[in-house]
C-alpha cells in the first residue's frame, strides 16, 4: 500500500546559523542533557535532531518503514524574526535546500514552501519563486509573530495562495502570551500550547468567514485538529446562539470543519477515530512528524491499520494524491 508522509520536517545547518546570530527573541540554548534547542526566551521551541539535516537519512528512514513519498516542511520558528532582509535570506535558504534535496530524491520527496509572512510582497515573491522551483504548497505558523493569520495584512498571500489553489499546512509554534502563561517548564508549550495555538487559528478562519472569502485554500490542521474536532458542539452552538448582525461566516461550523484538511498524528486510536467521525475520512492524510523527537511513526501505522480497507488507503495515500495532485 503506497504511503505519503504529509507532516515531516526539515531544517539545515545555515539556517539554523542565521537564527543563533540574528534570530531576536529566539535562539539556541543548552539543554540539561547537553544538546542544543531552539528556545523563545525560557520557552523550549523545537529540538533539532540529525534528520533534520540529512536527507540521506530521512531516506533510509522511509524505506525502513515502508513510507513511499514525504512532503516536507520547515518548522518552527520558521522565518518570522530578524528582520526583512534575514527572513527572506532564512525562507531562500531553506526553500532552496528543499528544492535540492527534491532533484536528488525525486519519486520520494516533495516540499511546502517558507515564506516571509510578515513582509507581504516579498512573500509573494518567493511564492513564485518557490513554486516555480517545486513547491506543491505552503507552510505558515499558526501566528505570525504574534498576528492573526486572519489580519487584512496579509491579505494579498492569502489572495494569491487561493488562486494557485495550493495545499496549507497550518502548524502551531509559541502561541502569543507563552511566556506569561509559564508555558516553558515541563515543555507545556508543546503539549497544550501548540493544540491552543492551531485550535485558535482555525476557529478564527471559520468565524470570520475566512473560508468563504478563499474557497480554493486547501488548510491542513496539524496533529489532527488539535482540539477542533472535541469544540464541533460548542461552536454549534456558540454559533445557534450568536446575534445574526454579528455573523460572518455564510455556512455552520461543522460545515467548515468537514471542508479543510487534518493529519493523523494524534498519539491516540480513539482520538483518531472520534476525529474521522467529525470530518470523514476523506479529510485525513497520513502524518508522523518526523524527526521531532516526538514523531510517531509508528503509531501513525499502527492507528491507520485499525481501520477499514479503504479508510486505511484514503488516509495513507489516495487524500494527499487528490489535494496534492500527485
Amino acid at each position: 500500500m503506497t504511503v505519503i508522509d504529509i507532516h515531516t520536517h526539515a531544517y539545515t545547518r545555515k539556517y539554523l546559523e542565521i537564527l543563533r546570530e540574528q534570530g531576536g527573541d529566539y535562539g539556541l540554548k543548552i539543554r540539561p542533557d547537553g544538546f542544543e534547542e531552539i528556545f523563545k526566551g525560557e520557552t523550549p521551541v523545537a529540538f533539532p535532531q540529525p534528520g533534520h539535516f540529512d536527507y540521506d537519512i530521512r531516506i533510509r528512514q522511509m524505506d525502513d518503514t515502508a513510507i513511499d513519498m514525504s512532503i516536507v516542511s520547515l518548522t518552527c520558528p520558521n522565518v518570522y524574526w530578524g528582520g526583512k532582509n534575514t527572513s527572506i535570506m532564512a525562507a531562500q535558504e531553506s526553500n532552496n535546500a528543499m528544492a535540492e534535496a527534491q532533484t536528488a530524491y525525486p519519486d520520494r520527496l516533495r516540499w511546502f514552501t517558507s515564506l516571509p509572512w510578515e513582509y507581504p510582497d516579498a512573500a509573494i515573491e518567493e511564492l513564485e519563486r518557490s513554486c516555480a522551483i517545486g513547491a506543491v504548497g505552503v507552510m505558515v505558523l499558526a501566528n505570525v509573530a504574534g498576528r492573526s493569520l486572519t489580519d487584512s495584512f496579509f491579505a494579498p498571500i492569502w489572495q494569491e495562495i487561493d488562486r494557485r489553489k495550493l495545499p496549507v499546512l497550518l502548524h502551531p509554534t509559541d502561541p502569543p502570551g507563552a511566556i506569561v502563561m509559564d508555558m516553558g517548564e515541563f515543555d507545556l508549550s508543546w503539549a497544550v500550547g501548540f493544540m491552543f495555538d492551531t485550535t485558535l487559528a482555525v476557529t478564527r478562519m471559520i468565524f470570520t468567514g475566512f473560508f468563504d472569502q478563499y474557497p480554493d485554500l486547501k488548510l491542513i490542521a496539524s496533529h489532527g485538529g488539535a482540539t477542533l474536532p472535541y469544540l464541533v458542539g460548542r461552536f454549534e452552538k456558540g454559533d445557534e446562539v450568536e446575534l445574526p448582525q454579528r455573523r460572518k461566516m455564510q455556512q455552520k461550523p461543522t460545515d467548515y470543519l468537514r471542508h479543510i484538511y487534518y493529519d493523523c498524528i494524534t498519539y491516540d486510536q480513539a482520538a483518531l477515530d472520534y476525529l474521522i467521525s467529525v470530518v470523514g475520512a476523506e479529510q485525513v492524510m497520513f502524518g508522523t512528524d518526523w524527526p521531532h523527537q516526538v514523531f510517531d511513526t509508528q503509531g501513525a501505522f499502527n492507528h491507520t491499520q485499525a481501520l477499514q480497507a479503504g479508510t486505511c488507503r484514503a488516509i495513507r495515500s489516495g487524500n494527499a494524491q487528490r489535494v496534492f495532485e500527485l
